[in-house]
């Protein structure tokens, strides 16, 4: 285990963030298919190895609530967790590193602007996170109750993947009760999450799903590392603000159909 690793994630883990992973470049580059504007390389083209850095469960929401209790104004804030996620990586993962004289860049999946890599490719080969049909990534521990939220991008060559590599488990799975829990009928085993359908009952009928996704509730894997109900309501909330243009713009019925 690299000593570098190590003091990653003992820097992450306060914070809540308890998956750590790490990867070769070439390997995310060049075994994941990823386009050339999402690859490592072309971010840092020192770049030896990628970090990524996620949560599992709820300890990510606690540390966020303690944070804000300490800081009140921090709910105020456009993106509350995401502007902490990304001031603890810079401060307590990234600043000590580079206080080192390592070479880290970081990335994160919620960058409005620039490069970023894509962490569902970054997830699998790093073996962070698998494939579901739910259109979320799962893993073997904390089921569908993870994120990615950081990637570091080093200049030493690491390569230990996490407990997720190779995992994929909608296939074998016999229950399959996301399918029947999600009220919009938007899973299946053959075609997996049908995003049309799932955006337009979100938006069109709000209150079924406005205090979490049935069907991610409904995954028999990990269901106990379930997301705090507030955390929840805030993750919906989040996307179904995110949903609306969308749906307005190339979902919603016409009053007036073209008569093209």
């Amino acid at each position: 285990m690299s000593s570098t690793l190590d003091n990653i994630r003992h820097a992450a883990a306060p914070h809540g963030l308890n998956l750590v992973a790490a990867t070769p470049v070439a390997r995310y580059d060049n075994e994941t298919a990823v386009t050339e504007i999402s690859r490592a390389s072309a971010i840092d083209s020192h770049a030896r190895s990628i970090v990524v850095i996620g949560n599992g469960g709820g300890a990510l929401w606690d540390a966020l609530k303690s944070h804000a209790a300490r800081h009140p104004r921090w709910w105020n804030r456009a993106n509350p967790l995401d502007e902490f996620t990304r001031e603890v990586v810079q401060r307590d993962v990234a600043g000590p590193l580079r206080a080192s004289g390592a070479r880290c860049i970081t990335v994160y999946p919620f960058m409005k602007s620039g490069r970023t890599l894509n962490f569902i490719e970054l997830g699998k080969v790093a073996g962070v996170a698998g494939p579901s049909i739910l259109g979320v990534t799962v893993h073997p521990i904390y089921g569908p109750w993870i994120a990615f939220r950081a990637a570091l991008l080093l200049d030493e060559e690491l390569d230990s993947p996490g407990d997720a590599l190779g995992f994929d488990p909608c296939p074998r799975c016999t229950a399959r009760t996301c399918i029947s829990a999600c009220p919009a009928g938007a899973v299946s085993a053959d075609s997996g999450w049908d995003i049309p359908k799932c955006l337009t009952h979100r938006v069109e009928v709000e209150a079924d799903c406005a205090p979490r996704c049935h069907a991610r509730a409904g995954c028999v894997l990990g269901p106990e590392h379930r997301y705090p109900d507030d955390e929840l309501a805030y993750h919906q909330m989040r996307a179904l603000r995110s949903m609306r243009p969308y749906y307005d713009s190339h979902l919603k019925p016409k009053l007036f159909p073209s008569s093209d």
